[in-house]
C-alpha cells in the first residue's frame, strides 16, 4: 500500500500541480496540432490561429484541438498529481459515491433557481469599466471575450439531435468531470491545505476557475458557480455532486442552443436579459435556502439514505 506523501508543503504542491499541467497540455497541443495537420493540411492550423473560421474544417480541427490538446491533457494532469505526486487519490479527487442521493437532487434545483442570480452578475460584469490609464487592458480583455465566444460559435454549432448529444456528451459531462477534478478535487484540496480554512479555498479556487475560462466579461457568473461547485463538494466530501451541477449548467447551455439555433424556441440564450429584479432576488432567497439544506443533510444535521 503506497501511503501519502505530507512532506510536500501546498505552496509547492501548487507550483507542482500548475508546471505538470501545463507540461501535459503543451504535449497535447503538439499531438493536437500534428493529427490536426494529418488530417486537414497545414493551412487548418494558420487559419484558427487567425481566427478565420470559415474554413469548413474548422470546427473538426477545433475539437480535436479541444479534446487532445485541454480535455485530457488537465484530467491525466489531475489524475497523476494525486497518485502519483501527493499519493492520496482518495483526497485530492473525492471520488467517493458515499453520499446522500437527495443531495443531486438538490443540487439541480440550484443550478435551475440560480439562473437568475448568474444572469444579474452577468450584467454588472458587462458594464465594467476600467480607469482610463487601464484603456489597453480593457480592450485586450474585450478582444479575448470576443475571439472566445467566435470560438464556442464554431463548436457549438448543431444541425442534428447527434451533433448535439456529442456536445453534450463532450461539453456537458467530459469538461465537468475534467474541470471538477482539476478545481474542486486538487487545487481546491490544496488551497485547503495552504490557507487552512475552507471557505477561503472555495473563493480562491472559484476566482482560479473563472481566470482559467479567459473570459473576462463572464468572470464574476463564472466564479460564482465556481464557488457554488466548492460548497457542494466541502460539504458532500465528493467531487460527483459538483460534476453534476456543472455537468447540469454546461448541458443546459448545449440543449437551449440546439434548440435556439434549429428554431424550436425564440429564447436566444445569449440574451441577458432575461429576468427581472424579483426574479433576481426570489433566486437569491432560494439558492441560500437550497444551500442551507443540502448542508444540514450532507454534514448529517439531517438523516438522509446515501448512495
Amino acid at each position: 500500500m503506497t501511503l501519502p506523501n505530507k512532506h510536500i508543503r501546498p505552496s509547492l504542491q501548487f507550483l507542482i500541480f500548475i508546471a505538470l499541467t501545463i507540461g501535459i497540455i503543451g504535449v497535447g497541443y503538439l499531438i493536437g496540432a500534428a493529427a490536426v495537420i494529418g488530417l486537414f493540411g497545414t493551412n487548418i492550423l494558420m487559419d484558427i490561429a487567425q481566427f478565420n473560421l470559415t474554413n469548413p474544417n474548422a470546427a473538426k480541427a477545433l475539437w480535436v484541438l479541444q479534446i487532445v490538446s485541454t480535455t485530457i491533457p488537465i484530467i491525466a494532469a489531475s489524475v497523476i498529481f494525486a497518485y502519483a505526486i501527493v499519493k492520496d487519490p482518495k483526497e485530492y479527487l473525492k471520488s467517493t459515491f458515499k453520499f446522500p442521493w437527495i443531495l443531486l437532487v438538490i443540487t439541480f434545483c440550484v443550478m435551475m433557481i440560480s439562473s437568475p442570480l448568474i444572469e444579474y452578475l452577468s450584467n454588472i460584469n458587462q458594464k465594467m469599466v476600467l480607469p482610463h490609464f487601464l484603456d489597453g487592458f480593457q480592450k485586450w480583455m474585450r478582444d479575448a471575450e470576443d475571439q472566445a465566444q467566435k470560438l464556442t460559435a464554431v463548436l457549438l454549432q448543431m444541425k442534428t439531435i447527434w451533433s448535439m448529444i456529442f456536445k453534450l456528451i463532450v461539453v456537458g459531462l467530459l469538461t465537468a468531470i475534467v474541470e471538477e477534478f482539476m478545481f474542486r478535487g486538487c487545487i481546491q484540496t490544496i488551497f485547503t491545505k495552504w490557507t487552512g480554512n475552507i471557505h477561503a479555498a472555495i473563493w480562491i479556487t472559484a476566482a482560479l476557475f473563472s481566470a482559467f475560462h479567459m473570459e473576462f466579461f463572464g468572470f464574476l457568473p463564472r466564479m460564482m458557480l465556481g464557488v457554488l461547485f466548492g460548497y457542494f463538494v466541502a460539504w458532500s466530501g465528493s467531487i460527483w455532486t459538483a460534476v453534476w451541477g456543472h455537468f447540469i449548467n454546461n448541458g443546459t447551455a448545449v440543449i437551449v442552443s440546439y434548440l435556439f439555433q434549429n428554431k424550436m424556441i425564440k429564447i436566444n440564450p445569449d440574451d441577458q436579459h432575461i429576468f427581472n429584479y424579483g426574479a433576481y432576488l426570489f433566486s437569491l432567497i432560494f439558492v441560500l435556502f437550497l444551500l442551507y439544506l443540502y448542508y444540514n443533510i450532507a454534514t448529517g444535521k439531517k438523516k438522509m439514505p446515501v448512495l
